[in-house]
């Protein structure tokens, strides 16, 4: 995640963004739309991305004078990402409204995605699911963050592993592509394994496209609230043993479709790209190395959300 702005969009007049604005960090060209403000569940202890602003579906007319503003200076967009972090969370009429509004402005238009709850997939079924997905929306990032049921209870995920498996298959069902993420260190010392081992177990019962791994990292504004909500004091995982980690997911995986894996994003220590499983022992080979300190990790001041 990541709160840069294309800044040819960002750009454009006289159309004003409500930030922070966060979004993936493959949809860095892409025109930020945001059709919700916050996030309506926003209580993840580990996530402090929202917590400046009350949750709002943008009225339709506000959304649609955005969309004709960029449209006007940038008719060639390509693609939208659906802002804030929640905008499944609209009714399916109006963001079906949404996406032909966008197939009608931009003629080129190739991508629309959205950050995906799980409340959102579990909410929605499979037939409005494919509705969106039939009307232009076909990518979603989705936050696993652990498939261990005490962890998601630990950090205020609001899911349980039986609920993130069930709205992920809707989606599959649907045509939607999923790009999910997966957060080491947060089991911290004690709880790794059991965290590892689960997220390995539940990635292994769904069909992903994408599989993505973040480092964690909290806000100082929410630390308190996470080691509160954790139940007892957390220790958190070095770099060394963050590899450690990485090693046991991708030995651990074994997924029912090819997936891409990435650990690009920001947060983390050491780059990692390929297909799974195809690409396992490539990616097994250069974390020995990075293990054995012959690959430079990233610097902890080049780190971020």
């Amino acid at each position: 995640m990541t709160t840069e702005i294309n800044p040819f969009f960002s750009s454009c007049q006289p159309l004003h963004y409500d930030l922070p604005v966060w979004r993936p960090p493959s949809e860095a060209d892409s025109f930020i739309l945001q059709a919700t403000l916050g996030c309506s569940f926003n209580r993840c202890s580990f996530c402090s991305m929202y917590r400046t602003k009350t949750f709002t579906i943008r009225p339709l007319d506000a959304v649609n004078t955005d969309i004709q503003i960029v449209a006007r200076q940038y008719p060639n967009t390509r693609r939208v990402f659906l802002a804030d972090g929640d905008a499944l969370a609209a009714p399916t009429d109006p963001l079906l409204a949404i996406l032909q509004a966008l197939q009608t402005a931009f003629p080129r238009l190739e991508r629309v995605s959205s950050y995906a709850l799980p409340a959102n997939l579990l909410k929605k079924s499979v037939a409005e699911l494919t509705q969106l997905r039939e009307a232009g929306l076909t990518l979603l990032y989705y936050g696993i963050e652990t498939g261990a049921a005490d962890l998601l209870k630990r950090i205020t995920k609001g899911a349980t592993p039986e609920a993130i498996i069930t709205g992920l298959t809707k989606a599959k069902q649907a045509g939607l592509n999923i790009s999910a993420t997966v957060i080491l260190g947060l089991g911290g010392q004690i709880y790794w394994r059991e965290h590892i081992d689960a997220t390995a177990e539940l990635v292994n019962q769904v069909k992903l496209d994408y599989l993505s791994t973040l480092q964690l990292m909290l806000d100082p504004m929410i630390h308190a609230e996470f080691q509160r909500k954790f139940r007892e004091p957390f220790q958190k995982q070095d770099d060394h043993a963050l590899l450690v980690e990485q090693v046991r997911l991708i030995e651990r995986l074994n997924p029912p479709a090819p997936l891409t894996f990435r650990s690009n994003h920001a947060s983390n220590a050491l780059a990692l790209a390929g297909e799974l499983p195809r690409d396992r022992e490539k990616l097994l080979a250069q974390l020995e190395q990075a293990l054995a300190g012959t690959v430079r990790l990233r610097p902890e001041w080049l780190r971020g959300y």
